[in-house]
């Protein structure tokens, strides 16, 4: 029987090794682990093997932090430490380190030495103590999947910043945060019990993340008040024996706002002075600070432009507040912008933005900024070129910021393995100079020959025992960590070695998380925003989460569409938009200016075209749309039945963890494809060749229906409803019923409801089928609440739209003819029990 497992341990919990096969290893008589403190990550390393030998092969193996003399070291030992503390000498087989090629910081060497007896031991050498513990955590993986260590590995990390930002709020809310409230913070403090902390440290250790900024972007001036710098502190301590060293984020206005200052401009000098202060508490409390992010002048943040000085002079502020106390750096992020574009000018572009402000400024900044650069030149979205800006910064080095909380896609209640995204920005060659310049050449510091640049990450993780709010979700942080040091990984590999520690070894588990995965960013661009157009969802609306692709246009924040009735996509050539193609390396340039040479998957971020015009594969840009999202809705209705076959081979906590979500999923990709075939087909008036769009003959709408204490409403916006209305209750105090005579043939039907889980209570429902509402035949099919924000662990709207939208499904219904569909709806709160249609499926028929 397998046990139960709640997530806590991620993708370290050593799962004992089959006996048969464990006996196969040697009994490993003791760990050396060469450092006298228990602080030090070779400590660490030491207590880390000792687990998971415990665990993995059941050896309980004593630690000892000397040897005591040449011959001490036994054929059966695991030494572990850094290249200059290791015994030299033919005793540890290590004799001027013939096996060891040069390392890069952070960097290891592991390996074996076989005495005459053919008995292995272990040797773990780390370029400094970090990189003896990510060698001991490779050692560990590598047993836990019964994989053989290595006679002689070396390997370095690609790029020396590998490094995570939360958006943890000091109130312990967290924005994108889909699992739960803050494990750092709690009430505008530090919270008092760090044991989560100390556990996530251990998690980024283990795929060789080595910073955190700890706090959210969007910073409070609070964070720096004599309280919570002993609590950064505080949580500086217990990360630091994982190799991971801290940082902040500032708010710009601090100076006025804590400090009591009239200013903030950062060539005041009391304002200077203020920083430097700052500065000097802050190292008394985290002596090794890695230095602090500034999201500044974007989205309404104060900045160095609010007082008429450049972005340049803000970040150089901060720079030279560091310089005296170490290696400390800033990290400027380039997300600047204005939000209130006018839309009506069709030079305007947000997508210029970040060049705009930051292109001309790359011999200004002090040598310890570092410019923090999203993937793409507009925000996370689906799917977008690399951000032109890397092209630009040649004496500035950058960091590229990734999001694995998947903020525009699906926020952990749909699946979506990110490393296939991550690929297409990392491979693409920006050709800068006319020569190979990668993308993750360029954040490597190879490039431009820079020695601090690398890989920054949005990862909210909650208090949840997920850590993500989704077991399967937590692919996307490994793999954030596997691609920081080498991003030429693959995708499969990473998802693969995933599963097996996470999941087990068993075949059948490890090809279906596999295609699961490798399927899931596919799909969810099919059915999300397909051909560039961007993830089409409501971004006026904070949550950034369900359809509503109107809400892209006819606002300031520039994540425009331009659809109309006769064409679509942003105009961004330089011969007649916006000119942001021009941003591009000559050769680039020339590919996304030309309508022939543009690749399709980013045909509408570069062109404005209509509704009619061919792609390559012979489809019309509109027809593309009705296929994609049906394609893609249909491919995650099988996600839920292929995990179906992992019963009773994944513990039965997070199996039914995941087939919950993954049911959620392919309800919730038919709104995203109703929402935006319907949205686009009224927009342009072209039907869908193959007569799917608006042609539902199983569903019944509830407007339809006769209703007792409930009342049709229109649904706004339209496209959120089958038939633009839903119906309410007529008051919150009282039950509503709909009922509806069954026109279909007797038979055996999955029956789905499509309803609204919103904000603001938790209504229920009931669903009978029979010979009539009074008649005492009627059966209870079954009941539901809207409960969804209790399952899924964050919430979507107040309204009835797209994000609230949901279904559920009874299957294997027996349907006689006559028979009466009753459904009971109470309501909660300002939730009125809302319900749309009803969808009687035959077998195979998804809708």
């Amino acid at each position: 029987m397998l046990s139960t497992n709640n997530g806590i341990n991620a993708w370290l919990r050593y799962a004992p090794l089959p006996a048969k096969t464990a006996a196969l290893f040697p009994r490993y008589s003791h760990i050396v682990a060469l450092s006298e403190s228990e602080k030090s990550p070779i400590y660490t390393a030491g207590k880390e093997l000792q687990e998971g030998l415990k665990k993995i092969l059941l050896q309980d193996v004593d630690i000892t932090n000397t040897l005591a003399g040449p011959g001490q070291l036994s054929a059966t030992a695991i030494l572990v430490g850094t290249f200059e503390v290791c015994p030299w000498d033919t005793t540890a087989g290590l004799q001027n380190g013939p096996d060891i090629p040069p390392l890069k910081e952070d960097g290891f060497w592991l390996g074996t030495q076989e005495d005459n007896n053919g008995t292995a031991r272990v040797l773990i050498v780390g370029q400094n103590e970090r990189g003896a513990l990510y060698g001991a955590f490779e050692f560990l993986t590598l047993l836990a999947q019964n994989k053989p260590c290595p006679r002689s590995y070396a390997t370095s990390p690609s790029a020396p910043i590998r490094w995570v930002n939360q958006w943890d709020n000091i109130d312990g809310t967290i924005e994108r945060g889909y699992a739960g409230p803050s494990i750092f913070f709690k009430d505008g403090a530090v919270v008092d019990d760090l044991t989560r902390v100390a556990q996530y440290a251990r998690l980024m250790a283990s795929v060789r993340l080595n910073g955190i900024i700890v706090n959210n972007v969007n910073s409070h001036c609070n964070l720096l008040n004599a309280t919570n710098l002993k609590g950064l502190g505080r949580i500086a301590d217990v990360m630091r024996p994982w190799g991971v060293r801290i940082g902040v984020a500032l708010y710009f206005d601090t100076p006025i706002e804590l400090g009591g200052l009239s200013t903030s401009d950062p060539l005041d000098p009391d304002v200077v002075a203020f920083w430097n202060g700052i500065s000097a508490q802050l190292y008394q409390q985290v002596p090794d600070m890695l230095g602090y992010l500034i999201k500044a002048n974007s989205e309404g943040q104060p900045g160095p432009l609010t007082y008429g000085r450049t972005l340049a002079d803000g970040a150089n502020l901060f720079a030279r507040a560091l310089k005296p106390h170490g290696d400390g750096i800033v990290m400027y992020r380039a997300f600047v912008y204005n939000h209130h574009l006018d839309e009506s000018n069709w030079k305007n572009d947000r997508a210029n933005a970040a060049v705009e402000f930051f292109g001309d400024l790359d011999n200004v900044f002090e040598d310890n900024v570092i410019i923090q650069i999203k993937y793409g030149p507009i925000d996370f979205q689906v799917r977008e070129p690399p951000s032109p800006l890397f092209a630009h910064l040649r004496r500035t080095p950058v960091i590229i910021e990734f999001q694995v909380c998947q903020e525009y896609l699906g926020q952990q209640s749909h699946l979506v393995y990110l490393p296939p995204l991550w690929k297409t920005i990392l491979d693409f060659d920006l050709r800068i100079d006319g020569q190979p310049s990668r993308v993750r050449d360029i954040v490597s510091g190879e490039r431009f020959h820079w020695n601090r640049s690398g890989y920054a990450a949005v990862v909210n993780v909650g208090n949840d025992t997920t850590w993500l709010g989704s077991h399967l979700a937590m692919s996307n942080l490994y793999a954030y960590g596997r691609y920081c040091w080498d991003p030429c990984s693959d995708a499969v590999s990473v998802v693969q070695d995933w599963t097996r520690l996470t999941f087990g070894s068993h075949p059948t588990v490890i090809d279906t998380v596999t295609q699961l995965s490798m399927e899931s960013w596919p799909a969810y661009e099919n059915y999300s925003g397909n051909l560039g157009i961007q993830t089409l969802c409501d971004i006026v609306k904070t949550c950034h989460y369900g359809p509503s692709p109107a809400a892209m246009d006819g606002n300031g924040w520039g994540q425009w569409t331009r659809a109309d009735a006769h064409a679509i996509g942003m105009d961004r050539t330089t011969a007649t938009g916006s000119g942001n193609a021009g941003q591009y390396p000559p050769e680039v340039a020339a590919v996304f200016e030309n309508l022939e040479t543009v690749p399709d998957d980013l045909l509408l971020w570069f062109h404005h075209v209509p509704y009619t015009h061919q792609l390559k594969s012979g489809k019309t840009v509109i027809q593309h749309f009705y296929d994609a999202h049906y394609e893609g809705a249909q491919r995650v209705q099988t996600f839920p039945v292929r995990w179906e076959a992992l019963r009773g081979l994944v513990d039965e906590d997070r199996f039914q963890h995941t087939l919950f979500r993954l049911s959620y999923q392919a309800s919730h990709a038919l709104v995203w494809r109703d929402s935006i075939c319907t949205f686009y087909h009224a927009k342009c008036g072209i039907r869908d060749e193959r007569n799917r769009v608006g042609n539902h003959p199983w569903r019944v709408k509830a407007a339809d229906m006769e209703l007792e204490g409930y009342e049709v409403v229109p649904v706004i916006p339209f496209e959120a409803a089958f038939g633009g209305h839903a119906i309410v209750t007529q008051s919150n105090q009282a039950s509503g019923t709909a009922t509806w005579v069954v026109t279909f043939p007797a038979g055996v039907y999955n029956i789905a409801v499509n309803y609204y889980d919103h904000l603001g209570g938790q209504s229920h429902y009931e669903l009978f089928l029979g010979s009539g509402p009074d008649d005492r035949t009627q059966r209870l099919v079954g009941s539901w609440a809207g409960d969804l924000g209790e399952h899924l662990l964050h919430d979507f709207s107040d309204q009835r739209d797209g994000h609230s939208a949901t279904r559920v499904t009874f299957k294997g219904v027996k349907v006689e003819a006559g028979d009466v569909l009753t459904i009971v709806g109470t309501p909660d709160g300002s939730e009125l029990a809302p319900l749309n249609y009803v969808s009687f499926l035959p077998e195979g028929i998804v809708d």
